[in-house]
């Protein structure tokens, strides 16, 4: 049988593993996908340190992939060997459900499947993924381009585009990070007066080269009030992991300005008198389907919205990632397997 190096966890907690295995199996609504490249996500740590409820080891990380159609199940009829694909978090739905006939993938908890949660992900020469899951990856995007477009573009596109804003409206992104440097670059191509708020004066340069019309230091300057100077926010998209953070901006929304959150803070602390006055919300945000992520992919083509990579080879796993969960990455890791 054919083999393939793929980097597994085989607990909770436990170091990646690169070993050999035979290709995965190939089931009747399944494709076989040979890996390009694939990103290093902060939520691939659900699987490195076990902190997914019941997830079964040992497990391939790895949900921002893009490669090629190496097999099709016997069911599959929409695609077909040679095809270049990407494969994000969203890895499917059970499509039996109320919320599923309804068209809300959402609220399907049960039957959702999530790439390199429950099944192995990217972190491979080779995987297996529903066919429902797959999205078409544009010829102008290289496997590295577009892999981090797969979550991080997907998560800050998705969420910019539903977030109610129109072309004009104040829109700030807190954190310049892995999302934060996306979502930036989309508000600005959709047309939003964009406010770009980071730690210190010298991430201004970056955010102004993204594209920001305008940049707010939150260690020297009160980040509500220069938001309220512009008339206040629309949205505020806040992409990082800082409760405290997301706390202190929520006082520069506008009336019926909304708190949008993909950052996955442990807390934060809300006014409802702030609420209430202005009728303002607070609103996380999943990333999308395969659908939203083929959108995600053509705008970013057309627009010329990038992700900033590091790239290392597969055998460098344990370095990508520790690089990844260092925060010093800039802006996104991306593994590529050397085919």
């Amino acid at each position: 049988m054919p083999k393939m190096r793929a980097a597994q966890i085989s607990r909770p907690g436990g170091p990646f593993e690169l070993v050999e295995r035979e290709l995965p199996h190939l089931g009747p609504q399944w494709v076989r996908i040979k890996v390009q490249a694939c990103g290093v996500c902060h939520s691939d740590s659900l699987v490195k340190e076990g902190h997914w409820p019941g997830l079964q080891y040992p497990r391939v990380p790895g949900h921002e992939v893009v490669g090629i159609i190496d097999a099709v199940g016997a069911d599959v009829v929409q695609w077909k060997p040679g095809q270049r694909v990407g494969v994000g978090w969203h890895g499917g739905h059970c499509g039996r459900c109320n919320a599923c006939r309804n068209g809300d993938f959402f609220a399907c908890t049960d039957g959702r499947q999530i790439t390199g949660i429950s099944f192995d992900g990217g972190y491979a020469e080779y995987m297996e993924a529903p066919a429902i899951a797959l999205a078409l990856v544009p010829d102008d995007l290289s496997p590295v381009e577009g892999a981090p477009l797969m979550c991080a573009g997907i998560t800050t596109y998705n969420a910019l585009r539903n977030s109610g804003a129109r072309a004009g409206d104040v829109v700030a992104v807190l954190g310049l990070g892995g999302l934060g440097h996306l979502a930036v670059q989309y508000a600005v191509k959709m047309g939003f007066k964009t406010v770009g708020i980071a730690r210190g004066k010298d991430k201004e340069p970056l955010a102004r080269k993204l594209g920001a019309h305008h940049y707010v230091d939150s260690q020297t300057q009160d980040v509500a009030a220069e938001l309220q100077k512009l008339g206040g926010a629309r949205v505020i998209l806040a992409t990082v992991t800082n409760g405290d953070a997301m706390s202190m901006v929520q006082g520069g929304l506008g009336i019926k300005g909304t708190l949008l959150v993909v950052g996955a803070a442990e807390s934060l602390q809300v006014s409802p008198l702030m609420l209430i006055l202005g009728c303002r919300s607070i609103k996380g945000w999943y990333s999308g389907t395969a659908a939203d992520s083929q959108d995600t992919l053509a705008f970013s083509v057309m627009t010329g919205v990038r992700s900033i990579n590091e790239v290392y080879p597969l055998e460098r796993v344990t370095e990508a990632y520790e690089r990844m969960m260092s925060g010093k990455a800039r802006f996104r890791v991306v593994l590529t397997m050397g085919q």
